[in-house]
């Protein structure tokens, strides 16, 4: 995903504490994100009456986001008609600036995550050359990529003059196909060969993908050998990463691992603390108790629970007390915890297998078209409520013979054949990724 597509999805979800879901869907489910440079993110809308509503009715929700999400002002443009369609974005990649309040500072500190914080500033110092790779590994949304930019920030702050690269894992993968259509594989080893550090988020995402494997055991071949700083964050520990070559797991081993787990009481109480000081929020501890009690497991989402309390507050001014809280994020708690839906659920296999959602969805016989569509229906009834009946009707209308076939099938393999349950783990832990 590029940096204007996940600025673009956070602005969205912060929307989602304003306005309606019929309203997003009515005006801005086909807006797509350009680009993001210069202090500005650009959008393409397809309509001039959907861009004029936007920017009469939502301009201000959208840049109070933005600034919420960089802590000061930062521009918003719509593009529509010729203009979008001819409209060439600045840069490929990501834009490591998006992250820049994400400082050591700014994250707090817990049983959880201390020694995964003690060791991203260790090496952010350069106070050892011993944990090379660097290896953070936790899941979604507990602070390893706030930690992977506190390590960029600090290195940059004490090396002005440092190369430092930062990538998310499926951005190689697309940077590299890039390289190779436009024959331009020089200046991509160039690009990442030649960093003082690299830093790379989501590593699980290269492994199945044998040519983006082979091109990055050679650039860590070479990062290692110059003794250059490497760190890799992932949802799950090398060992655990299915379709990851030995030979590259191995190298991941040999450096440091260390895990990110939720955050203990204490430390949710801290987080939701701070968050609210760093926007200028004041509430009693009451307020705080309740949101820590009822959001166990994420960070992202006990910031989420204190800005919806703050744009609640601002917008219909009311005073901020337990009773408002706890009426306004009922909803947010069961959106929280809301099941994967079969639409994501059949995209993320169809990515593990290189297919696209219409090859699982079809009537191909191909053997990796067959198995990926036997796993999905799978974990849809695993992850879902729909019957039988239901899930056959979303593969085109088969009985529900079929599918119980199908998912016993599956889930007779995951008892014997390791490579099979490590694959159903991995999707799944894909889709709960993004939940």
């Amino acid at each position: 995903m590029t940096s204007a597509e996940e600025l673009w999805n956070r602005v969205l979800e912060m929307l989602k504490n304003d306005l309606t879901t019929t309203a997003l869907e009515t005006w801005f489910t086909d807006c797509k994100a350009l680009d993001v440079s210069d202090n500005t993110l650009i959008i393409s809308c397809p309509a001039e009456f959907k861009k004029n509503v936007i920017e009469s009715r939502f301009m201000p929700l959208i840049k109070a986001a933005l600034r919420e999400i960089f802590s000061g002002d930062f521009n918003f443009q719509i593009l529509c008609g010729d203009a979008a369609a001819k409209f060439q974005p600045s840069v490929m990649g990501e834009d490591s600036s998006l992250y820049d309040s994400f400082t050591f500072s700014r994250f707090v500190v817990g049983n959880s995550n201390r020694m995964a914080h003690s060791a991203a500033i260790a090496v952010s110092e350069g106070l050892t050359t011993e944990y090379n790779p660097l290896f953070i590994y936790g899941n979604s949304g507990l602070g390893k990529t706030h930690l992977l930019h506190a390590i960029r920030l600090r290195v940059r702050e004490r090396h002005p003059d440092y190369n430092i690269v930062y990538v998310k894992g499926d951005d190689f993968t697309n940077e590299l196909i890039y390289a190779i259509q436009t024959g331009k594989n020089f200046e991509f080893r160039e690009k990442y060969r030649g960093a003082d550090l690299f830093l790379m988020d989501d590593i699980q995402f290269i492994a199945g993908k044998i040519q983006t494997q082979e091109e990055f055991f050679h650039t860590f071949n070479t990062l290692f050998e110059y003794k250059h700083q490497i760190v890799f964050t992932s949802d799950r520990p090398p060992s655990e990463i299915s379709k990851l070559e030995s030979r590259l797991r191995s190298r991941f081993e040999s450096g440091l691992i260390v895990d990110i787990s939720p955050p203990d009481y204490e430390t949710r109480m801290a987080i939701i603390k701070n968050k609210a000081t760093q926007i200028g929020l004041d509430f009693d501890s009451s307020i705080a108790d309740h949101i820590a009690q009822n959001i166990t497991a994420n960070v992202r989402q006990l910031e989420g629970a204190v800005k919806k309390i703050k744009a609640y507050h601002e917008l219909m001014n009311e005073p901020i007390t337990i009773a408002m809280a706890e009426k306004i994020l009922d909803s947010f708690y069961q959106d929280s915890s809301e099941a994967p839906t079969p639409a994501m659920i059949i995209e993320e296999t169809a990515k593990y297998y290189n297919l696209t959602t219409d090859d699982l969805k079809g009537k191909s016989h191909a053997k990796n078209y067959v198995l990926a569509r036997h796993i999905s229906m799978f974990i849809i009834r695993q992850l879902t409520n729909l019957s039988l009946a239901e899930i056959g009707d979303i593969f085109g209308g088969k009985d529900h013979t079929t599918v119980l076939n199908a998912i016993r099938k599956i889930e007779n393999q995951t008892k014997t054949d390791m490579d099979m349950a490590n694959t159903v783990r991995d999707i799944t832990s894909n889709i709960n990724s993004k939940n």
